[in-house]
């Protein structure tokens, strides 16, 4: 296994900003992430305050990143981080069922699209999950309920589906393309999975109650403290200093995920900063 200077996670402003100074700097890294890019971006309709680019639509500004990103042979790896641990001098990463290491590690994924239900973090790990690919063998002929945020990832409720007697499912976007046998979707959202130390049901806004053995939520963008036992967070924000370091040896944040505003420009600044951190953290080590 390869152990890269950085893993930079997230495909948006403050992680590109991050890989292309990386690269500028000569440093080995993954950058994980949708090779989409940013879909908030790509939502914005007009964008007026990115300095030197005055009126670009969002999917014009993703575009350029894109080109960017290309001309500098910079590639991504389109997979979700599900695990971070730190170890002695280096991070070791869980992506699906992939394993990868580095020197440092950069989160540049934004905030989460869904907050989370009572009982979800609770219970993570003991019927909750955040990894299809990772977790689904486990409940092999189980009932489950799966929520998802985005369209992208409805091939992994269907492979769900395939493996659990019953799936309830539950789309946090317009127009759902997920069809099985098995598959109901929900009448009212999740508002809170039930169970004492193990995942026994979910409650419905409704007030239904239904019986299940798991709940996965598949979301483009989980929180860096899920992912990273022990990094400091402030009103659900990563906390950093002025380096956007984090409380975490070789461990840096930039974007969204630090809090307001929640700018293009302020993302792009905060990555050029973690990156350049995240090189002198490395130059300190060698």
């Amino acid at each position: 296994m390869e152990r890269v200077d950085i893993a930079i996670i997230g495909t948006g402003p403050a992680g590109i900003s991050a890989a292309i100074n990386a690269k500028i700097r000569k440093k080995s890294f993954y950058l994980f992430g949708p090779n989409t890019l940013s879909e908030k971006i790509r939502r914005s309709e007009l964008i007026m305050n990115y300095p030197g680019m005055p009126a670009v639509t969002g999917e014009e500004l993703n575009a350029s990143l894109r080109r960017h990103l290309e001309e500098m042979g910079i590639g991504i790896t389109e997979k979700r981080i599900t695990g971070i641990f730190k170890m002695r001098g280096y991070y070791y990463l869980l992506a699906d069922q992939e394993e990868f290491e580095a020197r440092c590690v950069i989160f540049a994924a934004g905030v989460e699209a869904t907050k989370p239900v009572p009982g979800e973090r609770d219970l993570l790990g003991h019927g909750v999950s955040y990894c299809a690919t990772c977790d689904g063998h486990l409940y092999k002929g189980k009932t489950i309920a799966v929520v998802c945020d985005n369209p992208g990832m409805e091939e992994e409720v269907l492979y769900l589906a395939e493996l659990a007697d019953k799936v309830y499912f539950e789309a946090k976007y317009k127009d759902p393309g997920v069809t099985a046998p098995n598959v109901e979707r929900l009448s009212s959202p999740i508002a809170a999975v039930l169970g004492e130390g193990r995942t026994g049901g979910i409650r419905l806004k409704d007030g239904t109650e239904i019986p299940l053995s798991g709940v996965f939520f598949l979301k483009q963008s989980v929180s860096p403290a899920v992912l990273l036992k022990g990094l400091e967070t402030e009103n659900g924000q990563v906390k950093v200093d002025r380096r956007m370091a984090t409380n975490k040896e070789g461990c840096f944040a930039c974007g969204d995920c630090t809090g307001a505003p929640y700018q293009i420009a302020k993302a792009v600044g905060e990555g050029n900063i973690a990156a350049h951190s995240a090189v002198a953290y490395l130059a300190e080590k060698s």
